[in-house]
């Protein structure tokens, strides 16, 4: 007598990953994680829950994805900016430089997701708290570097620690952001990014 035996072959997915997490990113980023239900990521991506649940886990977690894509997005901008800078006082130019245009862009006025973040959830699930501490850090860790080499070089005055300066840039980045969701004037906009730079030279 024969026997059949069942192979559990790994599941295969059928659809373009990169795509279906950009598609979930708008969705995110306009309407806020609890605003979004399951049946806007279904609408927006055109996979059915199933697929979604087998892929990517829960709601929670394609939205963690979806953040770390939209992180990734930037620091590969950031990467390709720094490549264009002579001093460390004029990389973090050139960087808030690069927000400001993506902010003026801005013109359904959505501001950061990452941002926005923070205001819906921060210390509301562990998850989102530590993926939030460890972009703080990130982003304070690439400013301190570049104050730390501008200082040594002359372009940064050393009125401040490195510490300091790193979460003053931090700080006034992130309230500039917020700035823009209801200010969307260039003039404007460039006045308080140029206040901010003076403060470090």
């Amino acid at each position: 007598m024969k026997r059949s035996f069942q192979i559990n072959m790994p599941k295969v997915e059928t659809f373009d990953k990169a795509l279906v997490i950009a598609k979930a990113i708008d969705v995110f980023h306009d309407k806020g994680f609890n605003a979004t239900s399951m049946q806007d990521l279904v609408d927006a991506t055109g996979l059915n829950r199933s697929s979604i649940y087998n892929s990517f886990g829960c709601k929670l977690e394609l939205y963690i994805e979806c953040l770390n894509a939209y992180k990734n997005t930037y620091q590969k901008q950031t990467s390709q900016v720094l490549l264009k800078a002579n001093t460390a006082f004029q990389a973090i130019e050139l960087v808030f430089d690069m927000y400001l245009k993506d902010m003026l862009n801005d013109k359904d006025n959505r501001g950061c997701m990452i941002t926005n973040c923070k205001s819906e959830m921060a210390n509301h699930d562990n998850a989102i708290t530590s993926f939030l501490h460890a972009n703080e850090k990130q982003t304070l860790d690439f400013f301190k570097d570049l104050v730390i080499q501008g200082q040594q070089e002359s372009s940064i005055n050393t009125n401040q620690s490195p510490d300091v300066y790193a979460l003053f840039l931090f700080s006034s980045l992130q309230g500039l952001r917020m700035t823009s969701i209801l200010v969307n004037d260039k003039s404007q906009l460039q006045s308080i990014a140029q206040t901010i730079l003076k403060t470090i030279v």
